[in-house]
């Protein structure tokens, strides 16, 4: 449960979110032109899942910085009736599994994650030309390491993200996770087209 805390913002805190967008939006450009000039350079394929999975990568570690400069641990701003940004730290798992472990869990993570970045690029090799399910896998590679860094780093994962209603507070996340949500839905759906493709 991320607890309420005004955030020390000047203008009711417009002023910090609109330098937010732009940060966001400079860094998405020049995302977008590291992804196209791979692209011209290798002509898609494993490269370019690559490039896409850094693109996840560079973003999320971004919006990880801005949050740690500009809020301090459990700071909170109100964007709309349901949704916050904050600042929290997560030392376990999805929903905070294994928060509360004395410290062996983050080299757990760490090389849970890095073992399953070292299988995706693998399969992305194995199966480049798949687009549904190297885009699904990707995305979760780019979240995965995502984490993985801010585990190095940092030694818990930064969240940032908190949708809220009536009291009840959904676990805070953040970019990677996001990634990584939208990676196993994709696969779910890649593997639902193949079966119904199979009959």
């Amino acid at each position: 449960m991320v607890r309420a805390k005004s955030a020390p913002w000047r203008d009711d805190g417009r002023a910090g979110l609109r330098s937010l967008r732009t940060a966001g939006r400079d860094a998405a450009r020049c995302v977008e032109a590291l992804v196209s000039g791979l692209k011209k350079r290798w002509g898609g394929g494993l490269p370019s899942w690559l490039a896409l999975a850094l693109m996840v990568i560079v973003l999320d570690q971004f919006t990880k910085v801005l949050i740690l400069g500009s809020f301090a641990w459990g700071d909170s701003m109100p964007i709309t009736s349901f949704f916050n940004i904050v600042r929290v730290h997560n030392t376990g798992a999805a929903f905070s599994f294994l928060a509360g472990a004395s410290g062996w869990q983050r080299w757990f993570f760490i090389g849970i994650g890095v073992v399953a970045s070292v299988f995706i690029v693998w399969m992305l090799h194995r199966h480049p030309g798949q687009r549904l399910f190297c885009f699904s896998i990707t995305m979760i590679l780019g979240g995965a390491l995502g984490n993985v860094i801010d585990r190095a780093v940092h030694g818990y994962v930064v969240d940032m993200l908190d949708f809220h209603a009536a009291g009840w507070h959904f676990p805070a996340f953040n970019l990677a996770d996001s990634a990584i949500t939208l990676g196993a839905a994709c696969l779910i759906l890649d593997e639902v087209l193949r079966v119904r493709r199979g009959r």
